[in-house]
Formats: C-alpha cells, sequence, structure tokens
C-alpha cells in the first residue's frame, strides 16, 4: 500500500493528479459535438485563372482608324420660329418635318432622305396633329433624352417596305430646334429604355435582329450609337415583345404626356389572380 507523506507544515497532501482525468473526460465530450459548427471546409483544388493568349505575337496587324460616330450631326431646323421657353411640346410634327422637307426637297437617301411618295404625302397631311392613319408623321413621343431636365420631341416617319426614319429634337436656351438624331432603318419595333432609343432591325442572318441603343453624347452634342447586341428570334414569336432580350423596355411616356406620367408594357411573368372559372368545390 503507497503511503502518503507530510509536508513541513505538517498538512496532508492532496492526491491532486486524480483529477486530472476527470476534467479531460468532461472537455472532451463537449469538444466532440462541436467540431464541425463554424469551421472552415475545404473547397477542393481552385483553378488556375488564366489570361488570354495572343496567337502569332510577331505578326504585325492592320492599323485601326478612328471610329466614325455615324449619327447625324446637329443640325438647326430652318423654317420653324423659335419655341416658347424652349418647350417642345408647342411643336407641331407634321409643320416640323415639311419644314425639313422645303429646306432638301430632293434629299432621297441618308438620314434626312425621304422617298417621293411620303414626301408627297408628308406635304398632304394636314397641320395642327400628327395622323397615324393617313399621315406618314406618326405620333410624337417625349422623353428627357439629354439629362438637361427638359423633353426632347421623338418623331417617327412611316416608308414603304417597313422602314421607318426616327428623328429627335431638342430646343436650345433661344429656342430654336435642333435635330440631334436621324437615322432610316427596316424598324422591328422602337423603345425608349432611361435615356436612351432602342431600334430593333432585322439582322443580315436569319432568325436574328440587331438592338442598337442609340444615346446622347454631350461632347459632340448629338444622339450616337452606343450599344449594338445581336439576338435570336424565338421560333415561334407571339409578339414584339417575346423577340429575345434587349437592352430594356422603356417606361416610355404616351403620345404627348409630360414626363414621367407614362409607363410602357412589362415584359417579364405576371402574377396575380386569374380571371378563369373557379374549381368545383366538393
Amino acid at each position: 500500500m503507497k503511503r502518503f507523506g507530510f509536508g513541513s507544515s505538517g498538512h496532508r497532501r492532496s492526491p491532486a493528479p486524480a483529477v486530472a482525468p476527470l476534467l479531460i473526460l468532461t472537455v472532451f465530450p463537449l469538444l466532440a459535438g462541436c467540431g464541425d459548427t463554424g469551421g472552415l471546409v475545404g473547397a477542393g483544388a481552385t483553378a488556375t485563372a488564366s489570361g488570354p493568349v495572343h496567337l502569332w505575337p510577331d505578326r504585325q496587324g492592320a492599323t485601326v482608324p478612328p471610329a466614325d460616330p455615324a449619327g447625324a450631326p446637329p443640325e438647326y431646323v430652318k423654317g420653324i420660329p423659335p419655341v416658347p421657353d424652349g418647350d417642345v411640346h408647342a411643336v407641331d410634327p407634321v409643320a416640323l418635318v415639311q419644314a425639313e422637307l422645303r429646306v432638301r426637297p430632293k434629299a432621297r437617301v441618308g438620314a434626312e432622305g425621304i422617298p417621293a411618295e411620303t414626301a408627297a404625302a408628308i406635304n398632304a397631311c394636314k397641320q395642327g396633329a400628327a395622323e397615324p392613319e393617313a399621315c406618314p408623321v406618326l405620333t410624337p413621343y417625349y422623353r428627357d433624352l439629354t439629362g438637361d431636365g427638359t423633353d426632347e420631341l421623338i418623331v417617327g416617319i412611316e416608308f414603304p417596305d417597313r422602314k421607318m426614319s426616327v428623328r429627335v429634337y431638342t430646343a436650345d436656351r433661344d429656342g430654336r430646334l435642333n435635330r440631334i438624331m436621324a437615322t432610316t432603318q427596316t424598324v422591328v419595333s422602337v423603345e425608349l429604355a432611361g435615356r436612351d432609343v432602342v431600334l430593333r432591325v432585322p439582322s443580315g442572318n436569319r432568325g436574328y435582329e440587331l438592338i442598337t441603343a442609340w444615346s446622347w453624347e454631350e461632347k459632340q452634342r448629338t444622339m450616337l450609337p452606343t450599344r449594338e447586341q445581336i439576338v435570336r428570334v424565338p421560333a415561334n414569336p407571339q409578339g414584339p415583345e417575346d423577340r429575345g432580350p434587349g437592352p430594356g423596355p422603356g417606361s416610355g411616356p404616351g403620345p404627348g404626356s409630360r414626363p414621367g406620367s407614362g409607363s410602357g408594357p412589362g415584359l417579364g411573368p405576371g402574377s396575380g389572380p386569374g380571371h378563369g372559372p373557379a374549381p368545383d368545390r366538393p
């Protein structure tokens, strides 16, 4: 039998080593129960990042000239009196296009060219309001495209063979009208997305469309095509809204409306109560 000695103080020493196993057995189950809580878990090997590989680096490449703005330069419209307070809502779109025809009556090609039969129909239009059914000048739209807090005037002119001229006008501080966009395309649709005019046109490849966004360019004081996207047309399109993703439909104001008063159609899937017959209840 093992004996315990006495220290100099005369007190019996406690068997301290007997407590350590008890502490170890008490702490170990607690640690074992939370081994996976909040711990870092390995995700496996990480793929090595690789940049583009330049093929034939010793070949001398072609020289690329500066990009052509490809937009119609800004041009003041002659024959239209200054707009009071710079409010383009007071402008008659028919009188505006007729004034441009008087300046260049024989222009048939280019951004401001108009076919002879279309020009004759425009000159026969009555001033005071656009007449979509009888006049090639369509009902105008209004939107602040330059970001100065005032509306611009957006005019569409129907041409034969589904072609269309889209023009945008703004007024300067003196009230003079300035045309900042003019393009003629075989147009599928025209949309407003924020401060952009978005045109959908058929692509050169069957089954695809080319979407071009025209934006205000402050330095050149005109609208330029800034973004282009080619999208696939669905096999069974049910309408213009199903033709594929674009820069985004605008919440464009309706004809003759003030800014912020209109909203465009939503293209996403809707949700809400249905209007069909209710199911039979037991």
